[in-house]
């Protein structure tokens, strides 16, 4: 196991220091200047389509909504990332590395616009609706098949399996801090819950996900508001601190700066998966008028995920002090909300945890089972499937921390440079759509994508062609 350990931590200090870094931040700003700012500018226009109602596909049948989409996404995204990922990135980069979180949010924010809307154009249909994500448009947009199939081999072990152990990782970790509760007795229960959901399909996921996501944010980010407020007098003192730990002025912990911006990353990446090929998956399910709308949405997502939930945390963390006593994880943040609002608060984040982290475990379900069924539909590939996830519920749920922490850092790098070479070579493609959505948007109308919308466009299955679509007018 040491050498084994070892070896996964030569692979990541490769992985994260030489490659993603540049390319997060590198393509971040490439996406940025060519959607002209589309993260910034259509703020409001992301809000607006947030609550678009035209759920019904093609051929009748009721899809799922913009709405269940966002929230499918935001259910992998929001959970062991916000809590215990934000603490880690503190103890072991210090303050500085929540300022690297929120500038790879933003730039992220394009990333995301251009994997999200690449998804719904290249989106299939099946028995629920639609389902795609960077498999599909690899295969249809790329014409390279085996790159699909090497990233749904990839994605379903991340997310269904490594991811899915450190949801359940810190789901124990929490309650045995607050509840003295043996780990493998709560992973079997966890496991038993997982099964209930995930056997029931994407439907019963989508109605779950929409009831919990918003509930479990709301009372976090109060509770995190009141805080805030109550220590109002300290917080122009916080933000100096962030920026001068960010760029080394004033160093907090070993590796100085360049802890800050490595762990800053990683864990800003981890968190809001922009760019990383998780969240188009569920972009794709949605029944939307045009492309972009999903785009906007997701885009949404990573905002609402990294910009308020984790600076949440971050600020909580950062004004108890308590980053510098040498606890990590889950339990740094239990011990900072304690200091605020006393002991009772181990308790309020073991369940605000076991919602978050749960709800992700859904959500990284979801996005193995669609990508099992891009290389082949086999209810018994989707059985073994889903029995493999249950096991790493109960395996992530009794093992060390830092095992699953660095598995999920090595297999989402390899996630990510995947896909950012396919969005790379079909962001015209989406930096098309959005010029259509722009231009329908100036004529007063709402917008309304056709496969022939866009000239050359090829490999599409959902979009069908306009009839009164001149060739002139593409």
């Amino acid at each position: 196991m040491d050498y084994f350990t070892w070896l996964i931590g030569v692979l990541n200090d490769y992985m994260w220091s030489y490659i993603l870094i540049v390319a997060l931040i590198g393509l971040g700003l490439y996406f940025t200047f060519r959607t002209r700012f589309a993260q910034f500018r259509y703020l409001g226009e992301m809000l607006r389509v947030l609550t678009d109602k035209s759920t019904v596909s093609a051929d009748g049948k009721r899809g799922i909504s913009s709405f269940q989409a966002f929230t499918i996404s935001a259910a992998s995204r929001v959970g062991t990332g916000n809590l215990a990922g934000v603490a880690t990135a503190i103890a072991s980069g210090g303050p500085g590395a929540v300022f690297w979180m929120w500038l790879i949010a933003l730039l992220g924010g394009a990333t995301s616009f251009i994997e999200s809307t690449l998804a719904q154009i290249y989106k299939v249909k099946d028995k629920d609706g639609f389902r795609g994500g960077p498999a599909y448009y690899m295969e249809k947009g790329l014409n390279a098949r085996w790159m699909g199939i090497l990233f749904a081999i990839i994605i379903t072990f991340c997310f269904g399996l490594v991811f899915n152990s450190v949801q359940s990782n810190t789901i124990s970790l929490a309650i045995a801090e607050s509840y003295e509760v043996d780990r493998l007795t709560i992973g079997i229960v966890l496991a038993i819950l997982t099964a209930v959901i995930i056997f029931g399909g994407i439907k019963r996921i989508a109605n779950f996900t929409q009831l919990v996501v918003p509930i479990m944010a709301i009372l976090y980010i109060l509770l995190s508001l009141f805080i805030l407020i109550t220590n109002i007098g300290l917080l122009p003192d916080m933000f100096v601190l962030i920026f001068e730990s960010a760029f080394g002025i004033r160093e907090v912990v070993s590796g100085g700066v360049g802890a800050a911006i490595m762990m800053g990353i990683k864990r800003g990446l981890f968190s809001n998966e922009a760019g990383m090929g998780s969240a188009p998956n569920a972009a794709a399910t949605a029944s939307v008028s045009h492309p972009a709308k999903q785009g906007f949405i997701q885009t949404l997502g990573v905002f609402v995920d990294t910009l308020i939930i984790c600076t949440c945390t971050a600020f909580m963390i950062i004004l108890s002090d308590q980053y510098t006593g040498g606890l990590n994880g889950i339990q740094l943040t239990q011990a900072a909300l304690s200091f605020h609002v006393g002991e009772w608060a181990n308790m309020f984040v073991a369940v605000a945890i076991f919602l978050f982290a749960f709800s992700s475990i859904i959500g990284n379900y979801y996005y193995g089972e669609t990508n099992i069924e891009f290389i082949k539909y086999s209810p018994t590939a989707l059985f073994i499937y889903r029995v493999a996830v249950v096991g790493m519920v109960i395996f992530g749920a009794t093992v060390e921390l830092s095992v699953v922490w660095s598995l999920a850092d090595l297999f989402m790098g390899i996630m990510a440079i995947i896909n950012l070479i396919a969005i790379t070579l079909l962001a015209k493609i989406a930096l098309a759509t959005l010029k259509d959505y722009r231009k329908q948007k100036k004529q007063g109308k709402n917008p309304v994508f056709y496969s022939n919308s866009i000239e050359g466009l090829e490999g599409i299955e959902c979009w069908d062609e306009n009839p009164g679509l001149e060739k002139s007018n593409k």
